[in-house]
């Protein structure tokens, strides 16, 4: 039986290529964006990444770029209140979304967060995919849910990334994947497979970058 939302398959060698030669030239940080008016030029496909608070955003993003400090990670959960841009040559931006789910923050910064998000998602011509971050060790929460009804209403493509899968043992795995997919199988924006990923180990990296490569 095929089970829903699969783990994706290897990448072929042609695609795993691809996708090392697209983060092997500069990968730069462009700007951090507080107003829809100040989002660069929409000139290249986009990917954005989101999250909530500690997931391990920027360490994936690091890992994917192969650059050390490339997204600084922040230990105070939802400081980061910028759409952070940055460009893989001249061909793709990496876009890093607010953290969500954070009980530090005023209520009138996350709403003003929260305006600048919708916006973006619903207005963004150029973005291709975004990729949803889901803890391995807690899988979906109620503030994932709300992200991903934002992207069923704003009909964006959202893939889920597993970060953290190192810190679980494998039959636990199971049941995490179990609960992720049955929460997915709500959500027509869903991309029907499920990336694993550790940024300590490496592990999917490659796979990620394969799929970004891959998106036109």
């Amino acid at each position: 039986m095929n089970l829903p939302f699969p783990l994706v398959e290897d990448p072929s060698p042609e695609a795993r290529e691809k996708g090392r030669l697209l983060f092997a030239g500069p990968v730069d940080f462009v700007k951090g964006v507080v107003a829809m008016q100040g989002l660069p030029p929409a000139d290249r496909i986009e990917v954005c990444f989101a999250g909530r608070s500690n997931v391990g955003k920027s360490s994936l993003i690091n890992a994917l770029t192969g650059r050390k400090a490339l997204a600084r990670a922040s230990n105070t959960p939802g400081r980061t209140q910028e759409i952070n841009y940055f460009a893989a040559g001249t061909e793709l931006y990496l876009v890093d979304l607010p953290g969500y789910g954070y009980a530090e923050a005023p209520v009138s910064v996350v709403e003003k967060w929260q305006r600048l998000l919708k916006s973006y998602l619903s207005g963004r011509q150029t973005l291709r995919r975004a990729f949803v971050l889901i803890d391995m060790r807690h899988g979906v929460k109620s503030v994932d849910e709300e992200i991903m009804d934002l992207l069923d209403r704003s009909a964006v493509t959202f893939q889920v990334v597993m970060t953290k899968a190192d810190k679980i043992l494998k039959a636990e795995q199971d049941a995490i994947l179990t609960q992720v997919r049955g929460a997915l199988s709500k959500h027509p924006a869903a991309y029907p497979e499920i990336i694993l990923t550790s940024s300590e180990k490496g592990e999917g990296i490659e796979v990620l970058r394969a799929i970004v490569a891959g998106l036109e």
